[in-house]
């Protein structure tokens, strides 16, 4: 049969939406940075590419008029590559991996790219709110409206979650982020972007500046437990802080996916391989829980369970779900000592449709980091064959041979599954690890209670 393989990754930062670097950069110049590098890593002439498959979680506006189309050109692509634009909120791009691998894997394309873009900045306060709810849901479903800050606060009462333990694992979070950020981890993931940004002169009022970008802006070095725990709630009376949940942020990811074949013939080394995907729903009042679903899902398909798997990656906005994830994965993931290591994706994400490619681009390098270790290599010749990843995150569930993803999709109760296989040489071994289709997401800006609505 044939098989998918990503041979590239790329993203931008992540910068604070509002305030940051990219507050006034369209949308197809950003996902066009992604695109632009994801092929030029790839080492493929960008007219080979059948199409660019991209995820936005708000199609609209400075993303919108198929923004995929708009970046495709905008990177360089010659206009016969065609565009796409996927929308399955926060697990968009995940669903855009997943669907290019599936065209490659029945034989209809054999290279296309995919990520994803989010531009709140541009977008979020503009969007289109005209009869933005049903009658009929919001009478017998009204929770499918919640924004993600309410249906955080459902699910840290729901499901028992302290506000002591989410700052601790939103500092840890911090601190993780901090020192992978000062190890150089993110580098080879990251495009340095140039673009022109807003800013509020104290005498000279807004004005404009051209910056050049290079690292994530929302990780705060030397956060510690104490410096956030008595942070003020973003509702009163609630659990979530601006210390235990992500910021907002704007920013594009994207991955080049090739026939397997033919990255051999032209002895491009696959960094993961694309092995299955599956959706599932749950209440929209605990959207966040999504992983729980699709996770089980996703393992059954693969006939792999939890203890198969040596590392997760719980890609989350807010910590919350983390603990609550692992709580109903049930004690085998609670207990598990490999998860989040090396990176801190609470403080890195909340950006919605392109997010999850954030994460694919940042978890494929994480993953293959990690197998690089000589307690990697050990694993990978004893536990099974392969080392395996699992990056949840918004109710989708995601497994490769060195990718393998959770997620959800706001609001909407829809959980997500897909499977991807990196290949590992020179290990004697292939190794399955977990790849995230929710990867860059953004969050909590000015204050958490501004959390957007799905």
């Amino acid at each position: 049969m044939t098989s998918a393989v990503i041979v590239s990754t790329a993203r931008t930062p992540l910068a604070k939406s509002w305030k940051g670097a990219f507050n006034m950069t369209h949308g197809a110049t950003l996902g066009g940075f992604a695109v632009r590098a994801a092929v030029e890593r790839a080492g493929i002439e960008a007219a080979e590419v059948d199409d660019v498959i991209m995820g936005c979680a708000t199609p609209e506006g400075a993303t919108g008029s198929n923004i995929a189309r708009q970046i495709a050109l905008r990177a360089g692509c010659p206009v016969t590559v065609s565009g796409m634009t996927i929308n399955r909120f926060c697990s968009s791009c995940l669903q855009t991996i997943a669907m290019a691998a599936q065209r490659i894997i029945a034989g209809e394309s054999d290279v296309l790219v995919a990520g994803g873009v989010e531009s709140i900045s541009c977008v979020q306060n503009e969007a289109n709110r005209h009869m933005g709810a049903d009658p009929w849901l919001v009478e017998h479903k009204p929770e499918i409206y919640w924004n993600m800050l309410q249906t955080a606060e459902q699910v840290a009462k729901r499901y028992k979650i302290g506000r002591e333990r989410m700052d601790q694992y939103g500092a840890g979070s911090q601190q993780k982020a901090a020192a992978a950020l000062e190890a150089g981890k993110f580098t080879d993931e990251i495009i340095a972007c140039t673009v022109t940004t807003g800013f509020a002169d104290p005498v000279l009022g807004l004005r404009t500046k051209e910056v050049t970008i290079k690292n994530d802006e929302g990780i705060r070095g030397g956060t510690t437990y104490d410096g956030i725990k008595d942070l003020r709630s973003a509702l009163p009376g609630g659990l979530i802080s601006a210390g235990n949940a992500s910021q907002f942020s704007d920013g594009g990811g994207a991955c080049v996916l090739m026939n397997e074949a033919l990255a051999s013939k032209r002895n491009l080394k696959p960094i993961g391989r694309f092995l299955g995907f599956a959706v599932a729903g749950c209440e929209p009042d605990e959207m966040g829980i999504g992983p729980v679903f699709a996770v089980p899902k996703v393992l059954k398909k693969l006939g792999l369970t939890v203890a198969d798997i040596d590392l997760w990656e719980l890609n989350e906005a807010f910590a919350e779900r983390v603990g609550a994830v692992q709580h109903l994965h049930g004690e085998g993931l609670v207990q598990f000592p490999q998860v989040d290591v090396g990176n801190g994706q609470a403080e890195l994400l909340q950006h919605l449709g392109h997010c999850e490619d954030g994460a694919d681009a940042h978890l494929v390098g994480l993953a293959a980091r990690h197998r690089e270790t000589e307690e990697a290599a050990e694993r990978l010749q004893v536990a099974l064959g392969g080392e395996r990843f699992v990056h949840q995150h918004a109710g989708a569930a995601a497994v490769a041979e060195l990718a393998g993803v959770a997620g959800r999709d706001q609001a909407a109760g829809q959980g997500r599954a897909q499977v991807l296989d990196a290949v590992v040489r020179g290990a004697g071994t292939d190794a399955l690890v977990g790849l995230d289709g929710d990867f860059l997401r953004a969050q909590a800006q000015r204050r958490v209670g501004d959390a957007h609505r799905h």
